[in-house]
């Protein structure tokens, strides 16, 4: 049960993420997200929307892993959690070290605790 809710707290995460990315990246709320100029934001709106894709491609996969049968569930919560920390990782190496504690971490607990409920769910 903690293992099936700490994946979709990922997931609604990822969410959040394609909303801010896709919708909310030129608006004040955005900017201050990112601590981005208006001309900024505005010039790399485009890149934001692909980003916010992803992220909803990530959120998609976790979700699909809480309601698929039981024989494929276990494989898409590794499968889509460990694209989630590969992305966390990079993106903390890469962009802003706070990615890892905001998408990295979450992914990784969760992670820990459906390997841990394998063989109970």
């Amino acid at each position: 049960m903690i293992a099936r809710l700490l994946v979709l707290v990922v997931a609604l995460i990822h969410v959040f993420f394609l909303v801010l990315e896709m919708f909310l990246w030129t608006t004040p709320f955005g900017q201050r997200t990112f601590n981005m100029t208006p001309d900024f934001a505005a010039a790399s709106s485009v890149l934001a929307a692909n980003q916010g894709l992803y992220n909803g491609f990530l959120a998609a996969g976790l979700l699909w892993s809480l309601i698929a049968p039981k024989a494929l569930s276990f494989s898409l919560k590794l499968f889509f959690l460990g694209c989630v920390i590969v992305a966390g990782l990079y993106g903390a190496a890469t962009a802003k070290t706070s990615i890892l504690f905001i998408q990295a971490l979450p992914a990784a607990i969760a992670l820990a605790f459906v390997w841990l409920a394998r063989d109970k769910d």
